[in-house]
């Protein structure tokens, strides 16, 4: 089968790889994503544990058993594929899309609140010895045990059970849990990271100190928040194996990174690493498909970190041009005064009343879009999509977008996407892809896209391996573990700049 300009089409490929991976494609469920607080505290923790265990030793109690937050259920509904363009102005094949805002001003989202007030319960000798054990044993997982006064601890310990320690080891374990589950690195260091974590909502800290008590398994409770990925198990054994200084650094600081992520990404999800500029494909904790990516240039169009949602698989897409490149490279009035060369470029150019010129390029072998697009809605106007110009997949170095990401042979996975994700027969995605025609199908099934950062991670080939800092990220989060361990707090989202792309190609 030939696409419309004539070159040759694998019809089965995407079908072909999905059975052969041993796939049942109509039984796939992702895990849903749920938002979790980014927290940020105060840098004197010493001082802050004194107050604290003065403050509670009046009055003591067991904590208030908090139940496993239920993620909201998923309800799906059939999907309806449209193949009409999100707008048009008289025949169909006039499409004038609403233009791109622009970048929006910085803005605080939500202000630094305090410090939670932490729980304090009843600690058995035995489980204080086991927390101290944990505690010493943490640099296994790129943590420092001096964060959590094993030294104290031990003194406390010593003189029997009291209230002194049943406050300071209630303390101890949560800050620990904190750090295992949520990342060490305050929000301050996790430069233009936005991706949210569910973590903290489904496992809360009182949960967490009820369970390690009650059942007498610290060790257990603590191994439980590790993630999941394999990558961080790779990390972890590294970790142990490695002898420079600087290579225990960028290590530590990647472990850090896959906290800041829920420990389940669920069981089928897009995965980009901005650094190795490559994209994969996992289903039922299988990579079953490698893609080269095209990610943003260094600077203002740098590729933020997002943990969000493919929404809708679009074949042959509109692009709605930029008014930066409409006005500001005059192609809008070029295009109204030559019609013509309008035509025979694939645009359409339409003014209104007050002068605005609306230019939308139709789908085609020159769209800039490519052949296909993969919605995610977020604050940042990021996506996924195919480019008519291939050859820059054969770039060693491919930061050359203006942030959204460009992925190597997109039509293969869009109609992925489709089958798993929409239930779309094989064919049908054929088809739509055939067609010409700009067609939305939107996703029955949650499928997450997370666009991350680790400089330190996998290569195609399995091998743990460092990959080039490209936007000069892993400074901060170094720095921040020689600083003392921040208290976290009841602050929830980011108050980091959005930078909304005008042109995100």
């Amino acid at each position: 089968m030939r696409a419309p300009n004539g070159t040759k089409m694998s019809v089965l490929s995407p079908v072909t790889y999905l059975l052969g991976a041993g796939l049942a494609v109509s039984g796939l469920i992702a895990a849903p994503i749920a938002a979790r607080p980014a927290q940020q505290g105060p840098t004197d923790l010493m001082a802050q544990t004194r107050q604290q265990i003065q403050g509670t030793n009046a009055t003591q109690g067991q904590a208030t058993t908090a139940p496993r937050a239920t993620p909201a259920a998923h309800t799906t509904t059939a999907p309806r594929t449209t193949t009409q363009p999100p707008a048009t102005t008289g025949a169909a094949e006039i499409v004038a899309p609403t233009p791109l805002k622009s970048a929006t001003p910085p803005q605080t989202i939500i202000e630094v609140e305090r410090p939670e007030t932490l729980p304090v319960v009843n600690w058995s000798l035995g489980d204080a010895r086991a927390l101290l054990a944990a505690i010493r044993g943490i640099g296994s997982e790129g943590l420092f045990a001096r964060d959590y006064q094993p030294a104290t601890l031990a003194a406390l310990i010593a003189k029997g059970q009291s209230e002194e320690l049943d406050t300071l080891a209630s303390h101890l374990f949560i800050w620990l849990a904190e750090d295992l589950r949520d990342g060490r690195t305050p929000m301050t260091s996790r430069e233009q990271w936005f991706a949210v974590d569910p973590d903290q909502d489904l496992h809360p800290n009182t949960e967490l100190l009820r369970e390690a008590t009650e059942l007498h398994d610290v060790p257990g409770v603590l191994a439980s928040l590790d993630p999941a990925h394999p990558d961080y198990a790779m990390l972890r054994d590294m970790l142990a194996k490695t002898k420079d200084p600087k290579q225990i650094a960028m290590i530590r600081a990647n472990m850090d990174r896959w906290r800041w992520l829920g420990r389940d990404l669920g069981l089928q999800y897009l995965i980009i690493n901005v650094p190795e500029q490559e994209l994969r494909l996992t289903v039922n904790n299988k990579i079953i498909r490698t893609y080269k990516a095209i990610v943003g240039r260094p600077g203002k169009t740098a590729t933020p970190q997002l943990a969000e949602q493919v929404k809708n698989v679009v074949f042959n897409p509109t692009w709605t041009v930029p008014q930066s490149i409409v006005v500001g490279e005059g192609l809008g009035k070029d295009l109204i005064a030559h019609p013509a060369k309008a035509k025979r470029l694939g645009y359409v150019a339409t003014q209104s009343a007050d002068g605005t010129i609306t230019v939308v390029q139709q789908p085609g072998n020159t769209n800039a879009l490519g052949r296909v697009k993969l919605d995610m809605p977020n604050d940042h106007a990021i996506y996924i999509h195919d480019t008519p110009n291939r050859t820059l997949f054969n770039q060693p170095q491919r930061a050359l977008s203006h942030g959204c990401i460009r992925a190597e042979r997109a039509t293969e996975l869009a109609m992925t996407m489709a089958i798993l994700g929409a239930d779309l027969p094989p064919q049908t995605a054929v088809d739509y892809s055939l067609s010409g025609k700009y067609t939305k199908v939107p996703m029955a099934k949650p499928f997450p896209v997370y666009i991350t950062y680790f400089t330190v991670a996998r290569d195609v080939n399995g091998l743990m391996r460092s990959f080039p800092d490209l936007y000069g990220r892993d400074a901060k989060v170094i720095a921040s573990f020689a600083q003392p361990r921040q208290l976290h707090t009841t602050q929830r989202k980011s108050t980091e700049e959005v930078i909304k792309l005008d042109n995100p190609l």
